[in-house]
């Protein structure tokens, strides 16, 4: 029987947030313990914040928002494909053949950083290199995901890897947990919310892996 595995952050004002993003502010605005007669939340964060996808007016201005993403390319079989942890530069040489398979996930040494998140943003996190990205498109790749909040180098001049990807509609999913997933083949399921205004830049996304039978 299949499983289904949560590869989602939870969005928490202690998770760590990309340096320069928006932090996250959770609090009651009504409660039944106050007199009001229904418990309300009251969320504030970055689209950019934990498990989150981005859509390609994120670095392209004009280019699709995050509400006219494909969900064809957010649900199917994914490959999760895991790097030594002395691996910080992911390059053309980690990614393999592909067999076909259109959504790959990176599981890295950043998969360890969720376990202490009160370190705050790691800027030492490993990443694709432009190459690798180059790659990708060429092998047809529709989604490209890592474990960390960056798929890219930090302070990245121009961020090649980004503009390669988003500029052929490949869609970025950023932040994910891979601590309890094996490397292998799944089928994935990425849900970003759907909204209009701001810069439709991106979104966080419920995401799941589900085992193959």
């Amino acid at each position: 029987m299949s499983e289904l595995i949560d590869i989602t952050i939870g969005i928490s004002p202690e998770m760590p947030i990309y340096k320069g993003d928006p932090g996250v502010e959770i609090r009651s605005f009504k409660a039944i313990a106050t007199g009001s007669s229904a418990n309300v939340s009251q969320v504030s964060f970055g689209v950019h914040s934990g498990t989150h996808v981005d859509a390609p007016n994120h670095f392209i201005d004009g280019a699709r928002r995050v509400d006219a993403l494909d969900p064809e390319k957010l649900i199917g079989r994914c490959r999760v494909i895991e790097v030594p942890d002395d691996v910080v530069a992911i390059g053309p040489e980690h990614v393999g053949d592909l067999g076909g398979v259109k959504r790959v996930l990176f599981k890295s040494r950043n998969s360890q950083f969720w376990d202490t998140p009160e370190d705050g943003f790691r800027s030492d996190f490993s990443y694709l290199v432009p190459e690798a990205a180059k790659l990708l498109v060429e092998k047809g790749v529709v989604l490209v995901g890592i474990d960390y909040l960056s798929i890219e180098k930090s302070g990245s001049p121009g961020h090649p890897v980004h503009v390669e990807l988003l500029s052929h509609e490949v869609v970025i999913l950023e932040g994910v947990d891979l601590r309890k997933v094996d490397a292998g083949e799944y089928d994935i399921i990425c849900l970003p919310l759907k909204y209009t205004g701001g810069n439709g830049d991106g979104s966080p996304a419920r995401t799941f892996l589900r085992t193959l039978d």
